[in-house]
């Protein structure tokens, strides 16, 4: 037994002495920087220091890890592409802007189909400009569903079942109807309405697509109004700030809150349908983009890193560290993952959604100003015709922002 021992601490020496001396005899080095979100900071360094011991040819690199936030991480590429990290997080509605300013390279034929094995629809699809992969997808957690008191709410699957019965028991139901991001829960989706934009090379906007102002378009714009006249209705989107909440249509950043406001009651599921319509909206997801490099060895270096930070087991890692939903399906089935009400019925949900692309900033005004009117009541007494030239107006208007 003790020369079994022996033999076993020999062979792990030796293994130890053998990838001691490959990482000497690499030749690439340098420094490789890496922007991310501040509460992944220390995860991330983690992660990239289990990285360059498993590979340990790339353990020639100095790799820095800064908090940056993913919103203000695309900015900043575009601002100064050569200041800027080599790897860094973003949300997929900045992908054009950054293919725009040249501040992404694509990740290559086979990688881009390694990604379109490892992760969900909507994630790789949030990662592609045209037909071209650009980026790594590392969650599938930025979305909308319905967190709901279930001592309330009997079945979650309607809309009108759910407003009934908080209406009956004497409760809320919140959802945030003046918002360019929930807005469109009423319009995406099954109902068949569009509101996307295009852009050029420069990130100019270029065209609108929208079809807003139609019959489908009205049959959205009537059901939301129907929604506000229920006196159960209160418009909002955030738990932590609601009151006498029976349902509410909330993201997963607020699950605590909502664990903590139902208890025993918690649950939570997919949007319900209105009128036999699934209510969709807008999808999110987090990336992981790669800087243009002039030397070769060292874009390969950043994908490899990349890769390996989208991976299963770093997604799961990360879940566990900070609770970030992931986009790898491999993950997603984890019973750990599969347990979580909120990641469950989110995942359900972006099945019906579409990735928020970009939007010109009068876009979010605009929708703003229209559920404005909702709420003040100015449509209740229209008539279809007058709902129409009502969309019309908002469509025109849309189209006018890519001209």
């Amino acid at each position: 037994m003790k020369r079994k021992l022996l033999s076993l601490v020999l062979s792990a020496g030796l293994v130890a002495s053998s990838l001691t001396s490959l990482a000497g005899c690499g030749k690439a080095t340098g420094e490789i920087k890496i922007w991310v979100a501040e509460n992944v900071v220390e995860f991330t360094k983690t992660q990239v220091a289990a990285f360059q011991q498993a590979n340990p040819e790339y353990s020639g690199y100095t790799i820095i890890v800064e908090p940056v936030g993913e919103g203000d991480a695309a900015t900043n590429m575009i601002t100064d592409v050569e200041a800027g990290a080599d790897i860094y997080g973003f949300p997929q509605d900045q992908l054009s802007r950054l293919v725009a300013a040249r501040a992404i390279t694509p990740i290559g034929d086979t990688d881009a189909a390694w990604v379109a094995e490892q992760n969900d629809a909507g994630a790789v699809g949030a990662a592609k400009v045209g037909d071209v992969t650009y980026a790594y997808p590392i969650t599938s957690d930025n979305g909308y569903f319905l967190y709901y008191d279930s001592s309330v709410v009997s079945d979650p699957s309607t809309l009108e079942g759910i407003v009934a019965d908080c209406e009956k028991a004497g409760k809320s139901f919140y959802m945030e109807i003046n918002s360019g991001w929930y807005q469109p829960a009423f319009f995406f989706g099954d109902n068949g309405c569009t509101l996307t934009y295009e852009t050029d090379s420069t990130g100019a906007f270029t065209s609108c697509d929208s079809n807003y102002a139609s019959d489908a378009g009205v049959i959205a714009l009537k059901n939301i109004i129907a929604l506000h006249k229920s006196p159960a209705f209160v418009n909002g989107s955030s738990i932590s700030n609601a009151t006498n909440v029976g349902a509410i249509v909330d993201g997963t950043w607020d699950s605590g809150a909502a664990k903590d406001l139902f208890g025993d009651n918690y649950a939570a599921a997919k949007l319900p349908t209105v009128g036999g319509v699934q209510l969709s909206g807008f999808g999110g997801f987090k990336l992981l983009g790669v800087k243009p490099q002039t030397d070769k060895d060292r874009l390969e270096a950043c994908k490899a890193i990349a890769k390996y930070l989208s991976s299963a087991e770093v997604q799961l890692a990360r879940y566990d560290e900070v609770g970030w939903g992931p986009s790898n399906i491999t993950a997603q089935q984890s019973d750990k993952v599969t347990s979580d009400a909120a990641l469950s019925a989110l995942g359900q949900q972006l099945a019906f959604t579409i990735p928020q692309g970009q939007y010109p900033g009068d876009y979010w005004s605009l929708a703003t100003a229209l559920g404005d009117s909702i709420l003040a009541g100015d449509y209740d007494n229209s008539s279809d015709a007058e709902l129409l030239q009502v969309l019309q107006d908002f469509q025109d208007t849309c189209n006018s922002y890519a001209q």
